[in-house]
């Protein structure tokens, strides 16, 4: 609380007013005290001004002694009954909204040459009083734009209708952002992706390290390399075709040729997808052959697709 200083209350007197009621609180709606603020039927110089009022969401209290001289010297017929009496006056405030200023240093950056997707993040920013009542016209000036580390500073100013300017140093992060699918959970090396495991995210570039897949489609069905986190990208080199044969797995062989196709069991040496080549080890020929995964644990060699200089035909069956 502050006491509204005699210097500022007048320098001339006015005409008399008649029956005066000491105005005990007050809501201000302007940046000044005016006498009629103080006393109801001030008179003709009601509408004077007697000085500055308190900034928004302050409060400025007149105690008796100064009431009385502030009646005396205005010729208001008013005089304190009491040393208790005083007249409270608000000026009712806000914060700024935090939107509002983020809004305008988008449009700062938007003219400096920032992406119209991009993320702001404000530093240490504390938001200043405006009045509750008035419309808020937030701008930034020198504004100092550095996009390769990301960075913005600049002046922020704040008008708004009966309140002298708001002017205040502002810092902080730009990100540029783009739509990806991310991981909703995390996921442990090795899953196949699921239409629930992946959603659409908007992303910080600077997250984006690599070529990453920019559709959900793209991801889903595939079986990732590594443990993921939730909302991370999908790296297109992290992400393979399911593996439908596995290292060690007994896999059933199927050896075509015009006119006869023949089966046998063999040992898978290397894990493989749909469409991929792997070895495949005969245990009845001990021969290692070169086949293309072609379902679950299954694998199809063509008649010179064999590893070894001979393969002998021995545990191959026919297949009719």
């Amino acid at each position: 609380m502050r006491t509204l200083p005699l210097a500022l209350i007048a320098l001339c007197f006015g005409t008399s007013a008649e029956a005066a009621t000491l105005r005990t609180v007050t809501t201000l709606h302007a940046p000044v005290v005016r006498l009629s603020d103080l006393f109801d039927d001030a008179g003709a110089n009601a509408n004077r001004i007697l000085g500055p009022g308190p900034g928004p969401g302050g409060r400025i209290v007149v105690e008796a002694a100064q009431l009385g001289a502030i009646a005396r010297q205005f010729k208001v017929d008013w005089r304190p009954a009491s040393t208790a009496d005083r007249a409270v006056l608000d000026w009712p405030g806000r914060p700024l909204y935090r939107e509002a200023a983020i809004a305008a240093v988008k449009t700062a950056l938007l003219a400096a040459g920032a992406s119209p997707d991009c993320e702001i993040e404000l530093s240490d920013f504390t938001a200043p009083l405006v009045p509750s009542e008035s419309e808020t016209r937030p701008i930034v000036a020198d504004l100092q734009y550095r996009a390769e580390a990301g960075q913005f500073s600049g002046t922020l100013s704040i008008t708004a209708d009966a309140m002298e300017p708001i002017n205040l140093r502002i810092a902080g992060r730009v990100d540029d952002m783009m739509e990806l699918p991310v991981a909703t959970t995390r996921l442990p090396a090795g899953t196949v992706l699921r239409p629930e495991d992946v959603h659409m995210a908007r992303v910080r570039t600077s997250m984006v390290h690599g070529e990453v897949a920019h559709q959900a489609a793209a991801a889903v069905g595939l079986q990732i390399k590594r443990q993921m986190i939730a909302g991370q990208p999908f790296l297109t080199n992290e992400l393979m075709r399911p593996a439908m044969v596995q290292k060690g797995a007994n896999v059933l062989i199927q050896l075509d040729s015009p006119g006869l196709s023949l089966t046998a069991q063999g040992r898978a040496l290397e894990s493989g997808a749909i469409g991929e080549r792997i070895r495949v080890l005969n245990p009845t020929t001990h021969a290692v052959i070169e086949a293309e995964v072609t379902g679950p644990d299954r694998v199809r060699v063509a008649p010179n697709g064999t590893r070894s200089t001979t393969v002998a035909h021995a545990g191959w069956e026919s297949v009719q």
